[in-house]
């Protein structure tokens, strides 16, 4: 499936996204599914996914500062984009899938818009305060963050990948289109999104602004909630998958076998099956 990416512009931003229909009119009363991917990469990241959900609508967008997006000019919020993308698209309810980045938005919409998502599920992290202690994983994030300072791409996508494989994998192990797209995607969003002043010199993208205090609030997220992560994916990210199902009132937690960070794109065919079985016994 290759649907045309399409261009939402707004008043202080410009959404590109996929909005696939359901397969027939008879299927169109479920909550569409938005799917929400992960830092640095784009919508690309769930190609697996575009025909797998055949009775539902799917709304695939780019974040702000990726992909077909537009870049910040000034203060934002992630899960305020999505729902100004819900809003724009007369969706009162939707349910939310995001991968790390996505997913800490997810849960974001949920505890600052009440009411817009009918589930949630989260892959890869908790919430959007992510707590890291493994050493893995710090190490992982002090070479990536050196390659920025340094203004190494190439470092930087390298050590990116390293999320692809997670802690017990290399590179090799991961089935090599899976590692081609995160690479490429992320080379594309420093391409695209990175500017430079006069003198060559790299502007640093406004970051996001945080949403707070979610931990202490999850325990209010009274609709279903389902972790699923990779269980080859860091010690970090599976914690924080499992502290997020135990937190709130209807949640679970499962973990796919073999794969990492992204259990969509490694075993779709997992990852597809776990989704639509738990929206069926959840009755979303």
């Amino acid at each position: 499936m290759n649907p045309t990416t399409r261009r939402l512009v707004l008043a202080d931003q410009t959404i590109a996204h996929l909005d696939i229909p359901p397969s027939s009119p008879e299927t169109g009363g479920r909550d569409p599914l938005v799917l929400l991917h992960g830092g640095a990469v784009d919508h690309r990241m769930w190609g697996p996914q575009l025909g797998a959900f055949p009775d539902r609508r799917l709304i695939v967008p780019d974040a702000r500062g990726h992909g077909g997006s537009s870049d910040a000019e000034g203060p934002y919020r992630l899960a305020d984009d999505v729902v100004a993308l819900l809003d724009a698209l007369d969706i009162e309810r939707a349910v939310l899938v995001g991968i790390s980045m996505g997913g800490g938005t997810a849960v974001d919409v949920a505890l600052e818009h009440p009411g817009r998502a009918s589930a949630l599920v989260v892959s890869g992290t908790g919430t959007s305060e992510p707590t890291f202690t493994d050493p893995w994983c710090l190490d992982v994030f002090q070479r990536w963050q050196a390659a920025e300072a340094a203004g190494d791409l190439e470092t930087w996508i390298a050590v990116f990948s390293e999320f692809t494989a997670g802690p017990q994998r290399g590179r090799s192990d991961v089935d090599p289109a899976v590692v081609d797209l995160v690479e490429t995607m992320a080379r594309e969003t420093v391409a695209h999104h990175l500017r430079v002043d006069a003198n060559g010199t790299p502007i640093a993208p406004i970051p996001f602004s945080p949403v707070t205090g979610t931990w202490e609030r999850v325990g209010r997220i009274e609709i279903p909630v389902l972790a699923l992560c990779g269980a080859l994916d860091g010690t970090d990210h599976r914690a924080m998958g499992e502290r997020l199902a135990a937190s709130v009132p209807e949640g679970e937690y499962v973990e796919i076998p073999g794969v990492a960070h992204y259990p969509n794109l490694e075993r779709p065919d997992r990852f597809d099956v776990a989704v639509a079985e738990f929206l069926a016994t959840r009755g979303v």
